[in-house]
């Protein structure tokens, strides 16, 4: 028996590595680590981001304390490389950028749920950053319909 329990720990672990992953080489992440320079009038974009990434800080600090509680190393997020290329922002236009991202990640968040469903300690921090997610896009949809009307729809995920 023990030894059917290491391979579901060791993916829970993993699930848990590609959480901090996820939500920390973020584009929001990157935003806000980077300190780079933005456009005037953007205040209620800049505190839904600072929001938004509060969170997620203290999700992979969660996700960190569980997995060093498991005697494994939590992985530091790197930030892609294309993010690099962002320099004096406009806020506003990459907010269906922000979105588009967000989408995507409650779907990765919902993929590690179902294979994290023998671990309620790991699921459970896994529903909250779904849930956590869901709240900051309904932010951003906002923000977003007053700053341009309509956010177009996502590209299918595949």
């Amino acid at each position: 028996m023990p030894g059917n329990l290491r391979p579901k720990a060791a993916m829970t672990n993993s699930v848990l590595s590609r959480l901090i992953d996820l939500l920390g080489s973020s584009l929001p992440a990157y935003i806000s680590d980077s300190g780079i320079w933005s456009y005037p009038g953007a205040e209620p974009i800049k505190l839904a981001l600072a929001d938004l990434v509060g969170d997620n800080r203290s999700l992979i600090e969660r996700a960190g304390t569980l997995l060093e509680e498991r005697n494994v190393t939590p992985p530091r997020p790197v930030y892609p490389i294309a993010f690099t290329a962002l320099h004096d922002l406009d806020l506003h236009s990459l907010l269906p950028r922000i979105l588009t991202a967000m989408r995507r990640q409650v779907v990765v968040i919902e993929q590690m749920m179902d294979e994290s469903r023998q671990d309620p300690e790991a699921h459970g921090l896994l529903a909250d950053a779904r849930q956590a997610t869901l709240q900051h896009s309904d932010i951003f949809e906002d923000l977003a319909r007053r700053a341009a009307g309509p956010v177009p729809p996502a590209p299918a995920v595949s």
